[in-house]
Order: structure tokens, then C-alpha cells, then sequence
């Protein structure tokens, strides 16, 4: 039985192996016909493109630099050119104002001594036109008594001292600028720049009506034209900004001065000069007011006649000559300008201490 078995399993091998078609050819045949795998890459040349790829990508982020450079300095420029502008236009207005005061103080002065001459020839008994001379007298009288209510509300001799400081702080602004767009700049440069302008223009209006600043403030307070400072740097020893432990006692002891000197002592002789300003503002309409009364009693032949008249026309148009041809309110914003210098230096010394003004 057993050799049954063996011999049937000799047979139906036998029969598979001839029923198999012959594939060994065809392996062999596929195995020589693939592609043979390219030799490795030498490491030289690996190198090399390394470095390209490495020397290709600092040029893109060095183009990508110069570009952001190039927009930055254009933005500058162009901010420059703003402040420049500016400068011209308040250099302009500044010379239009000054033109004002002289206009005005002529103008009124003239009005004010002819009326007053006027009312003198008025008052000779020889004289048959008093009546109408003693009229014009009056009305010339009021007339200057408004001019001079309206030009010491606008002050002219101020404006244009604002104006000239305005010209040159925004020459100044311009210059630094310009020499901070042909360095290494930044975004923060460039909003810094911009906060500097619209501080100034902020202290200076150019416009009269509306905006123009208080003649005859209540508190005298420093000119602020530069955007406040942010957060204070403060760093201990030399690496916050760059001064040695004497030399940060020596900028205090400076700060203290400043403070209880310098700035307080413009601040003073501000309120003192307003003071003086306020009292001729008042006086020299009032001056003319009762000039004007007086030249219109004396037209039904009044018992003072037209001595108060001429005396109060005269004193109008001396006090008209102290204000504005002396340009006190011009000295005032001098002062105010000055106290305004000694309290930037003092917020850059607490800004470098680390210290903040509230």
C-alpha cells in the first residue's frame, strides 16, 4: 500500500513539472534588462551645491532686506519733505503775522492821535465846525477802542513768535530725518518720525480761527512740541544706557537744577509778562473807551470839554505802543518757549534714569 502511495505522488510531480511552462529564462532575461542604479554623488560636489543653495538663499533674504530698507528710507523722505513743507508755510504765516502788528500799531495809534487832535481843535471858541469835529472825534475814538479789544485778543507779536519757532523746530525735525533715513532704519523709526511731526504740529497750529492758542492762559505751563516717551528704560549698571553709577548722581544733581531753576524761572518771568500784558490789553481799550465818551459829552458843551478826550486819546496810543510796539506778548511766548527747552532736557535726563514725569 505504502508503495502505492510513493508511486502515485512520483507521478502527479512528474505531471506538474511538465504542465509548467519554462520561466526561468524569462527571470533571468527581466533581471539583466533593469536599469542599472547611477554611482553615488562625490561629496565635493554635494559641497558645492550645499554652499550654492546656502549663497542663493542669503541673496533672497538680502534682496528681501533692501527692499524693506528701501521702502523705509522712502517713507522718511517722504516725511521729511512734510516737515519742510511745513517749515516754509509757518515761515510765510510767521512773516504775515509780524506785518499784522505793525499794521495794527500804526493804524491804531494814528486813529487814536488824530482823533485826539480833533477834539482839541474842536475845543478852540473860535472854531464854528466843533460839532462835527467833536462827531468824528467820537466815532474815530470807538473805532480804535474795538481795533484794540481785537488785536489784543489775537496778540500778533505772539503769533508771529510762534510761527518763527514752529519755521525753525520743523527745519530742525527735517535735518534729523533726513540723516536718520541715510542710516540703518525701521518701522518704529519711521512712527517715531511721524509722532514727532504731528507733536509739533499739535504746539504750532498753522490756522488762526480755529485752534489758535490761549494769549491769556490761567496757568503758565512750558511749550510741549515732542510726543511724551513711552515706558522708561531703566536697567541697572552701565548696560541700560550706557552711563556709569557717577554719572547717573551727576544727571540727578543736573535734574534737580533744572527742575528747581532753570524751568521755574521762565515759568516766572512768564506769569510776570502776562501779568504786564494783561494790564495794557485792559487799559489801552478802556483808554479809548473814555476818550470816546469824552469827545461825544463835549458835543453839548459839556463841563470837562475835551480834555478827556485828548488826554484819554493820547494814553490809548502811548499803552497801544507799550504792547505791541514793545511786542510783549511776543516776550511771553519767548519765556514759554524756553521753559519748554529745560523741561524736554529734563524728561530725556528721567527717561535715561528711568524715571517717568507724571
Amino acid at each position: 500500500m505504502a508503495a502505492l502511495q510513493t508511486d502515485c505522488l512520483l507521478r502527479s510531480s512528474c505531471f506538474i513539472q511538465s504542465q509548467l511552462p519554462p520561466c526561468r529564462g524569462r527571470w533571468r532575461a527581466s533581471l539583466q534588462s533593469l536599469p542599472k542604479l547611477q554611482s553615488l554623488i562625490p561629496f565635493e560636489e554635494l559641497t558645492m551645491l550645499t554652499g550654492q543653495s546656502t549663497i542663493k538663499r542669503n541673496k533672497l533674504v538680502a534682496h528681501k532686506e533692501e527692499q524693506n530698507n528701501s521702502l523705509i528710507t522712502a517713507k522718511l523722505l517722504t516725511i521729511a519733505e512734510a516737515a519742510a513743507d511745513r517749515a516754509e508755510m509757518h515761515a510765510i504765516i510767521g512773516e504775515q503775522r509780524n506785518n499784522w502788528n505793525h499794521l495794527f500799531l500804526h493804524s491804531i495809534n494814528s486813529i487814536n492821535l488824530t482823533a485826539s487832535l480833533m477834539a482839541a481843535i474842536a475845543s478852540i471858541p473860535e472854531i464854528a465846525a466843533s460839532l462835527p469835529l467833536n462827531l468824528s472825534s467820537a466815532v474815530l475814538f470807538t473805532s480804535a477802542a474795538g481795533l484794540m479789544l481785537l488785536v489784543n485778543k489775537i496778540q500778533p507779536s505772539q503769533l508771529a513768535e510762534e510761527q518763527r519757532n514752529a519755521a525753525r523746530l520743523f527745519k530742525q525735525l527735517e535735518r534729523s530725518i533726513r540723516s536718520l533715513g541715510a542710516s540703518t532704519s525701521s518701522e518704529s523709526d519711521v512712527e517715531e518720525a511721524m509722532e514727532k511731526v504731528l507733536a509739533l504740529q499739535k504746539a504750532y497750529p498753522l490756522p488762526l480761527l480755529p485752534g489758535m492758542l490761549e494769549k491769556f492762559p490761567k496757568v503758565v505751563e512750558p511749550t510741549r512740541w515732542w510726543p511724551k516717551q513711552k515706558k522708561p528704560q531703566r536697567k541697572q549698571g552701565v548696560a541700560g544706557n550706557g552711563w556709569s553709577c557717577e554719572m547717573e548722581e551727576e544727571m540727578r544733581g543736573v535734574l534737580r537744577v533744572l527742575i528747581s531753576k532753570d524751568e521755574e524761572q521762565y515759568v516766572r518771568l512768564g506769569e510776570l509778562v502776562l501779568s504786564i500784558n494783561k494790564f495794557l490789553s485792559f487799559t489801552g481799550p478802556l483808554l479809548a473807551g473814555v476818550a470816546a465818551v469824552g469827545a461825544a459829552s463835549s458835543i453839548g458843551g459839556g463841563g470837562l470839554g475835551s480834555w478827556p478826550a485828548v488826554v484819554g486819546g493820547a494814553l490809548a496810543a502811548v499803552v497801544n505802543t507799550l504792547e505791541h510796539g514793545g511786542q510783549v506778548g511776543m516776550v511771553f511766548e519767548l519765556f514759554r518757549n524756553c521753559a519748554g527747552f529745560y523741561r524736554r532736557l529734563e524728561e530725556e535726563i528721567e527717561y535715561n534714569l528711568g524715571r517717568m514725569r507724571r
